[in-house]
């Protein structure tokens, strides 16, 4: 049976595709779903299948942030009160806490407002602001910055980040969004149809995935069929549709694998200086199928024969001079290759 445990003061990433039961697994922890089998334990104690007053008791020790802030009518301070006036936190407490939480989120001096006049990054910031100020034990966040703009949903995820650090706070942060997940998470989990795909810190999941599934879903677009014909002091030579590439990696002779590599490890250079000497174990040229401009960033593709892609700066694509149908040098070292099975 999978076992998945968050340790206090961790925050943990769920990443996963739509489907893949990051929801579920907030609710399950939130006591809001009875898992099909196996446990929930909250500090130790078992609190599966709790019913009324007692489920209350745990959930309340948690808090939740939903993709859709959730916001009543009224105040923003009337919001962030809500969860102490159930708890029967005193009013002087209460407007305390209220004001302290509020000029951590940075809203301040719109404790007045009405939640009408908000714009989506301040509605989320009240629901952080209501989740955080009954001190909860553990933290839910379920893709709370998913509807928002990119550059509010970045500065969200940053001043999110910072709080649950400062405080040391213990939370689980569902999100679908890969580079969400690295920068929000100290741990990353990942799911695919219900299941534990692979967990790990940021780096094991992102440069070293266990399967296809997990390497393709955190952005590894180079995966490939592969034989190995020779495997010496830790370095493996495999064959991929008549080309030799070399992995720093444990393999054996005669071995089918799959390969792979990160766009971002690929480098590309002017096809007459492929063969000057470098600390890149894979050289080789190829013809450039495909150029994608991203903003600051480019995706090329280039067939050596195997469809190879590579992402650029937007000024080495200039510098380069790279078009489709262009000859280009690619290199990469053995360290960047990851081999699976």
């Amino acid at each position: 049976m999978e076992r998945l445990e968050v340790e206090a003061g961790e925050v943990l990433a769920v990443l996963g595709p739509s489907g893949s039961g990051k929801s579920v697994l907030l609710r399950t922890l939130n006591l809001l779903e009875r898992p099909s089998e196996g446990t929930v334990r909250f500090h130790g104690a078992d609190v599966t299948g709790l019913e009324g007053r007692e489920r209350v008791a745990v959930s309340r020790r948690m808090a939740m942030v939903f993709q859709d802030p959730l916001l009543f009518r009224g105040t923003v301070a009337d919001n962030v009160a809500y969860g102490l006036k159930v708890r029967k936190v005193p009013a002087e407490e209460r407007t305390g806490r209220i004001a302290e939480m509020l000029d951590v989120v940075g809203l301040g001096v719109r404790s007045g407002a009405y939640i009408q006049t908000l714009s989506g990054g301040e509605a989320q910031r009240v629901s952080v602001a209501r989740a955080l100020v009954i001190e909860p034990e553990v933290l839910l966040l379920d893709e709370p910055f998913a509807n928002l703009d990119a550059p509010t949903r970045r500065a969200l995820q940053e001043e999110t980040r910072d709080i649950l650090r400062e405080r040391s706070m213990t939370a689980v942060f569902v999100t679908h969004d890969q580079d969400e997940a690295s920068r929000m998470g100290d741990r990353i989990l990942v799911l695919n149809d219900g299941s534990i795909a692979q967990e790990g810190g940021v780096r094991e999941i992102f440069y070293k995935p266990a399967t296809e599934f997990v390497a393709r879903f955190v952005g590894m677009d180079n995966v490939y069929e592969g034989l190995v014909e020779a495997f010496e002091e830790g370095l493996a030579q495999i064959s991929v549709q008549g080309r030799e590439l070399y992995a720093v990696a444990e393999a054996r002779a005669g071995e089918k694998v799959k390969v792979g590599i990160r766009p971002e490890d690929v480098t590309l250079v002017p096809a007459g200086e492929v063969d000057t000497p470098t600390s890149s174990r894979n050289s080789f040229t190829g013809k450039v199928t495909d150029v994608e401009a991203r903003g600051p960033v480019a995706r090329v593709t280039v067939a050596c024969p195997f469809p190879l892609v590579a992402l650029i700066t937007a000024r080495s694509l200039d510098e380069l001079e790279i078009a489709v149908g262009a000859e280009i040098g690619v290199r990469f070292k053995a360290t960047a290759m990851v081999v699976f099975r």
